[in-house]
């Protein structure tokens, strides 16, 4: 045959022309689709493959540990007391350091609530009960919780050659504070009214702290020799507080807990020490004592999150 005219093509039906288009796109489409078929079954089966070596390198990868709050501060304390001994104050960095640990916990972090039956007002006249939690203690350092009851009271004690970290959970406390005044004349003999005291040897301090505490705030820290080494706590409601002392009381190393009675600073007349009269309120002496008769320190488990003493 002949080659087809432009006339032949034209003579052809258009329906015929569009049976011829409709096949020939039709066989070129399978031609096509079986190529998108092969190579998106190799795709598909890459990202599967792909998909289990992820899965499988998740399986190998440890899980991540989740610190609890008071995991961390455990953990700051074994590095910020590292070097504790009486009379040694950690660098201001590791100071900073702890202070910002503390200033994040919450109750909730060391299982506390205002519900729990030690935070109770107290049904008698007599000083209600003050309940410590303790979490750790080793010869560097101390963690626990002071649980006061409205009204309780921590009376007014020191902290020989010790970092003190006070950490107020909820609730309202007074705190009142002392240091020692060391620039008294050395031969400051005291003259006492007999109706006040019998035979007392006092002490020249300055008030350092004399104000109410309410939760949220700020972390308190006293030092060996500075920031009210010598404190009281009085509970206006119901309070906790988490302390850290590094290093801890201990008595062989002469850390002993010694109890004081304040008088204010006009109640007696000392030789050679005066102070000016509107500043007279800021100072008061202090005599020891013994351990208060009706002071009640109760221990309990504590019942936050464990630490890990890795």
């Amino acid at each position: 045959m002949g080659r087809a005219t432009l006339a032949d093509i034209k003579g052809k039906d258009f329906s015929e022309l569009a049976k011829e288009t409709k096949t020939n796109t039709e066989d070129t489409n399978k031609v096509s689709n079986a190529n998108k078929n092969r190579k998106t079954t190799s795709s598909d089966s890459r990202a599967k493959k792909s998909r289990r070596r992820h899965r499988k390198m998740m399986m190998m990868m440890p899980a991540a540990v989740v610190v609890s709050p008071v995991q961390r501060l455990f953990d700051t304390c074994k590095d910020v007391f590292a070097l504790a001994g009486t009379g040694i104050v950690p660098t201001p960095d590791k100071i900073e350091q702890l202070r910002t640990v503390l200033d994040e916990i919450r109750p909730a972090d060391v299982g506390l609530t205002p519900q729990m039956p030690f935070f109770s007002p107290p049904v008698t006249r007599r000083a209600p009960p003050i309940t410590y939690l303790h979490i750790h203690e080793c010869e560097k350092f101390s963690m626990g919780i002071f649980c006061l009851p409205p009204s309780g009271v921590l009376p007014l004690h020191n902290h020989p050659g010790m970092t003190v970290f006070s950490k107020l959970l909820f609730g309202t406390m007074h705190i009142k504070s002392y240091d020692w005044v060391v620039d008294i004349p050395s031969n400051a003999t005291a003259i006492v009214d007999p109706s006040e005291m019998q035979h007392p040897e006092v002490r020249l301090a300055k008030v350092k702290v004399d104000s109410d505490l309410t939760a949220p705030c700020n972390t308190s820290i006293l030092y060996p020799a500075d920031g009210g080494n010598m404190h009281c706590f009085t509970a206006v409601t119901a309070c906790a507080v988490l302390d850290v002392l590094g290093p801890p009381y201990s008595d062989p190393e002469g850390r002993h807990c010694t109890y004081y009675f304040d008088y204010p600073f006009t109640k007696l007349s000392v030789d050679g020490v005066t102070v000016p009269g509107e500043e007279k309120d800021k100072y008061a002496w202090l005599e020891e004592s013994e351990k208060p008769e009706d002071l009640a320190v109760v221990g309990a488990r504590y019942t936050g999150p464990e630490i890990v003493e890795n």
